[in-house]
């Protein structure tokens, strides 16, 4: 039987279903106002799992996986617009009920490419209020909860067992981890939100015994688990960001309401991360599926890529482990595509599989994957029997019954594989050609088929070929990075030219177009290179790009295959960088003169970290502003225009990769030179023309208020204690 680990009883459990052979899962979906991220998607791979392992093991699975809708969607939110995509279906008159239809049909498309088997059930919120309403009744009428001002609150204290699933079961604890602003109704701060009064205006929001409002976050997956698995059921799964406070709140209402206790095992997914930090919309490193095909990925390369860690250990989402998944799947696929042409394309055909060996592997491979969720174990176990001894038609038939877990797809690969007569016919040419030892026109035959995108592999029982993947065609024209440790720093080679113009593009190809172009031009027949990053962009810019550094010898382009970091992005460039000095140039500017000279001059002071046109000033780290037109000591140097001799890199670093947003970024920068003893000097004479900062105006308010308080935080946290650094500290002596 499945043995797996309960966050509530902190062991390993087994899975003995409260009624024999049926097992009741419900699982903690998602919140419809915007697309499911590849994390989020990992947790729903985590319970996919677990249900096919079930259905191996005999055991019926009814499945349950909610959908939080607008009911949940802040009201504050959908007025500012704070989603690009929200703003503009409000625009088009969409409600807020189209909207959460179309992000739910989104999440559902996205489960189906990664074979994620569909819930029986995908109750939404809005259609539970009165379940809701209910529940929150009864528990004020046993005292667990009370009412203010039409809000209604879970009284914690009337709770004894509050904190079992988290651990946090000390008052001080419960205090620090409640995450949410002071309410001064509540009797307690630990106490959370059952239904909340509406606030005027408000559209969303249904009648109740308290009032006009709408529920708390926790109460919907009470109601509904409840409704549709009983009063006691088997687990309950999610990511380990719902334990405190979701999953902790709907423990006690959940145990409040019934009087028993209702889910047996809870099961929480660790999180994924994404270039080394948590994956979340304000850190810009929220990918979804159409990111991952948008480079012509396979989704179940994801699937696989999952596959490579325990569902409870965090695993860091690269592109480059995404494409290594990728590579591994394709060697996976053509093995049971060989498997299936010597088995005769299906698992009945040829020799009959051998019993004894059916019998072992798949009892090692039900063993492995009952172990706790042993995905990679299983994984492991898979290679092992595609590289055995074994039969073809043994192998063919144990991958379908593996398959029936790793839900891979992988016998849909003789209709992935097919390929056209025309292209068989060119194959069989060519193996005459080769018999006959005339390899040149092998050789030309075997390019002809690759230009029109097929791939012929060579083996000693013969030559087999396939159509390329799309990733295979996307990648094959073009290196790509997908992040700053991949590329090789120069940082300590001789300089090669007097300047180096740094450059990150991401889209917005005429501001692309403009700064490095002008910036050449002004360059004249000065030694320099222009090396810029294609930092992800979709649109034409790569190209562009990649045609100007074949014109013009003095550019390099480095491409990365997603948007990294901002800091991560820079940091590429200065790495790669070769100029005595180094000036960082922003796509929102134009040169409109020769920068180089007054650069260079004003760095030929020992004791200057910093040069450019836009300098910042600030009396105590809170508040920077422009150095209102001045030129001369500055306290940070704005990103517009931002130079420094690359020698100095060895000594202050690089930019801090924790600043993901292009925001406040600079100021840390700078103050990396300042404590190194270097002044940062602005010259209002340097000839720098500033345009429409089109990333920063096409971000919605909130979310440019939201990246750009996390740097400064960010900044504070390194530098806030150093005053002594400000120009205003030195010019008094302080």
């Amino acid at each position: 039987m499945l043995k797996i680990y309960n966050t509530l009883s902190k062991s390993m459990d087994e899975v003995a279903p409260i009624e024999e052979g049926i097992v009741k899962m419900y699982t903690c979906g998602p919140t419809v106002y915007r697309d499911a991220h590849i994390g989020n998607l990992r947790s729903y791979l985590m319970a996919d799992w677990i249900r096919r392992i079930l259905a191996a093991q005999g055991m019926s699975v009814t499945h349950i996986k909610n959908i939080t809708d607008v009911g949940h969607m802040r009201q504050e939110m959908l007025e500012r617009g704070e989603d690009k995509i929200i703003a503009a279906a409000i625009e088009e008159g969409k409600t807020p009920a189209e909207i959460a239809e179309f992000y739910t049909g989104r999440f559902r498309a996205d489960e189906d490419k990664l074979h994620i088997q569909p819930a029986h059930e995908f109750p939404k919120a809005t259609d539970h209020i009165q379940e809701m309403i209910e529940i929150v009744e009864k528990l004020e009428q046993k005292g667990y909860a009370y009412e203010v001002e039409g809000n209604v609150y879970f009284e914690v204290s009337r709770f004894p067992d509050y904190g079992k699933l988290s651990g946090n079961i000390h008052e001080a604890e419960l205090l620090e981890a409640v995450r949410v602003d002071a309410d001064p109704l509540k009797r307690d701060p630990r106490d959370f939100t059952l239904w909340k009064a509406a606030e005027p205006g408000r559209t969303v929001k249904w009648n109740s015994p308290w009032g006009e409002g709408f529920p708390g976050w926790h109460i919907e997956c009470s109601a509904m688990s409840i409704k549709y698995l009983g009063e006691e059921f088997d687990i309950h799964t999610g990511g380990v960001d719902n334990i405190f406070p979701h999953h902790e709140g709907e423990i006690a209402q959940s145990e409040g309401f019934t009087g028993e206790p209702v889910v047996r095992s809870w099961v929480h997914g660790q999180h994924l991360l994404a270039d080394g930090v948590k994956m979340a919309k304000s850190a810009g490193n929220s990918f979804i599926m159409s990111d991952l095909e948008a480079q012509g990925l396979d989704p179940m390369a994801f699937r696989y890529l999952c596959m490579t860690a325990r569902y409870n250990t965090r695993l860091n989402f690269t592109f480059t482990s995404l494409r290594a998944a990728q590579r591994g799947l394709q060697r996976l696929k053509n093995r049971v595509w060989e498997w299936m042409m010597e088995s005769e394309g299906s698992a009945v055909g040829g020799d009959a599989p051998d019993g004894g060996d059916m019998e072992e592997w798949g009892g090692r491979f039900l063993e492995t994957v009952s172990s706790n969720l042993d995905m990679p174990g299983a994984l492991a176990l898979t290679w092992k029997m595609a590289r055995s001894d074994l039969s073809a038609s043994t192998k063919l038939a144990l991958i379908e019954r593996f398959d029936e877990v790793l839900g891979l797809d992988l016998l849909s690969v003789g209709d992935e594989y097919e390929t056209s007569p025309e292209a068989l016919e060119q194959l069989l040419r060519r193996a005459r050609l080769r018999d006959m030892a005339e390899y040149d026109a092998a050789d030309q035959i075997r390019a002809a088929l690759e230009e029109v995108g097929y791939v012929v592999e060579d083996h000693a029982r013969g030559s087999r070929i396939r159509p390329k993947a799309n990733w295979e065609k996307m990648t094959e024209h073009r290196d790509v990075v997908s992040s700053a440790a991949e590329v090789p720093s120069l940082i300590e080679s001789d300089s090669a030219y007097a300047a180096t113009i740094g450059v990150v593009a991401c889209n917005y190809l005429d501001d692309v177009k403009r700064v490095v172009t002008s910036a050449l031009r002004w360059a004249g027949g000065r030694d320099v290179e222009a090396v810029v990053l294609d930092n992800g962009s979709t649109d034409s810019t790569g190209d562009w790009l990649d045609d100007l550094a074949a014109r013009d010898s003095r550019v390099r382009v480095i491409h990365a295959d997603h948007k990294l970091g901002e800091a991560a992005a820079k940091n590429i460039v200065i790495k790669q960088s070769l100029g005595r000095t180094v000036v960082m140039l922003d796509t929102s500017v134009e040169v409109a003169g020769d920068i180089l000279q007054p650069i260079d001059s004003l760095l030929d002071g020992e004791d200057v970290g910093v040069v450019g046109p836009f300098g910042l000033r600030t009396d105590n780290l809170h508040h920077f502003h422009d150095g209102e037109g001045e030129s001369g000591d500055m306290d940070a140097m704005q990103a517009y225009c931002f130079a420094f001799r690359r020698e100095e890199v060895g000594q202050v670093g690089l930019m801090r990769e924790s600043f993901r947003f292009y925001r406040n970024l600079d100021i840390d920068y700078s103050f990396h030179f300042k404590e190194r003893g270097k002044r940062i000097v602005a010259d209002q004479s340097i000839p720098i023309v500033q345009h429409e900062h089109r990333v920063w105006n096409e971000l919605a308010e909130g979310e440019r208020d939201e990246m750009s308080l996390k740097n400064y935080r960010r900044f504070l946290e390194k530098w806030g204690d150093r005053a002594d650094l400000l120009v205003s500290s030195q010019r008094t002596g302080s």
